[in-house]
């Protein structure tokens, strides 16, 4: 039987190629997580077959500088020329070289360019064991003032982006709660230890971590599972939302500070509803794209930690690779499923009439809705206006 031949055996190897993982990665992959086996030399023969090179049939110029100036547009604006690399390779499926787009990033956004410069500061040693040893969650309150809180939580070990969720609030416990248990619904396995801040928001979580360890009997089973600290001591997690700063919230931070410049928000109530009913599934699908090629994108290796370089979610998924294992514990979805926060319903709006009415608003009217930044901004205005906020 041609197991290559199966659709989706054929389409994993494409995902996986594109990412950037080499050969033996891809094996590795196909046999952990697929249970399918195949020599390299198959492996390369469909890949030949398929189309599929490394440094050949690179993509017309034209169509690489047309996917540039369109990301160029969003948040694409504040991406070095390796980020944008993987986004052309990743997001547009186009091949090209690293100094191809270097190039058109110097002629197509100089200031950019010019702007990003390298700060050093001294850093602390950090030591993880392997993947789901301890994981770091947080929240981003950056755009708390337009009415949008995020959450997210890193894997110490390997880098890797368990969640990055937006919504009307990240202070109530039940919301930090429930992105962590669809995580590890999601996952199966729960981390050894979880870290987070002394934000009340985090009680919730943390007693659910340590109720799923109780039963254990390692070092750090039951309430030594979980532990709390500053923010600035948490620092896998401040350490990515410095980097998601000057990769992508700046964008939205200027996007919606036009607004309230311009007059058309003024951080009332009703106006905080109504960005975030236009707004919040386009920031989602940003912050998706955000995760998922961060978790694909390769980290340098630092002499200031004992966590190998790599590509996140290598070092997650194979971390014998690296010479570590994975330090999770397995976990069923009927554990989970106890939880009220399990089944907690997520919000657009934060405010249920107010979000009814302006449903009606848009079917009455015609309207629909965004699928990107541009259009969500001209149903913020239009909404506005009929609603009389």
């Amino acid at each position: 039987m041609d197991v290559i031949g199966d659709p989706n055996i054929a389409a994993a190897i494409q995902e996986y190629f594109e990412s950037g993982h080499t050969y033996e990665v891809i094996l590795e992959m196909l046999r952990n997580i697929h249970e399918v086996s195949v020599s390299m030399r198959t492996l390369k023969n469909h890949l030949k077959e398929a189309g599929l090179y490394r440094r050949r049939n690179y993509s017309p110029l034209h169509e690489v500088r047309h996917a540039v100036m369109t990301e160029l547009r969003g948040p694409g604006q504040l991406f070095g020329y390796r980020t944008m690399w993987q986004v052309l390779k990743q997001k547009h499926k186009l091949r090209v070289k690293r100094s191809e787009v270097m190039k058109l990033l110097r002629q197509l956004n100089p200031q950019g360019t010019a702007l990003r410069t390298r700060r050093r500061f001294t850093r602390r040693t950090y030591h993880s064991m392997g993947p789901n040893y301890i994981w770091h969650a947080d929240g981003y309150d950056k755009l708390k003032p337009f009415g949008l809180a995020l959450s997210g939580c890193i894997d110490g070990f390997s880098r890797r982006m368990m969640w990055l969720v937006c919504g009307p609030t990240n202070n109530n416990p039940s919301v930090i709660a429930h992105n962590y248990i669809n995580c590890v619904k999601s996952l199966g396995v729960i981390p050894m230890r979880l870290r987070t801040d002394l934000g009340t928001e985090n009680g919730t979580m943390a007693a659910i971590q340590c109720t799923l360890r109780h039963a254990h009997t390692d070092y750090y089973a039951g309430f030594s599972s979980h532990s709390y600290g500053t923010s600035t001591g948490n620092q896998r997690i401040e350490s990515w939302w410095s980097f998601f700063r000057r990769g992508r919230s700046q964008f939205w931070m200027d996007l919606f500070g036009d607004l309230r410049d311009s007059g058309n928000f003024n951080g009332s109530h009703e106006h905080q509803c109504l960005l975030r009913f236009c707004f919040i599934c386009v920031l989602q699908k940003d912050l998706d794209e955000c995760k998922d090629l961060w978790n694909k994108h390769r980290i340098r290796p630092s002499r200031l930690a004992s966590c190998p370089g790599g590509i996140p979610n290598e070092l997650y998924l194979l971390p014998h690779r690296y010479g570590s294992r994975d330090c999770g514990f397995a976990v069923e979805e009927r554990q989970l499923d106890v939880f009220p926060e399990a089944r907690q319903a997520a919000e657009l709006c934060g405010d249920p009439n107010i979000e009814e009415y302006l449903q009606q608003a848009v079917q009455q009217n015609g309207l629909q809705q965004p699928n990107d930044w541009e259009s969500a901004s001209e149903l913020y205005l239009t909404l506005k206006n009929i609603a009389n906020f």
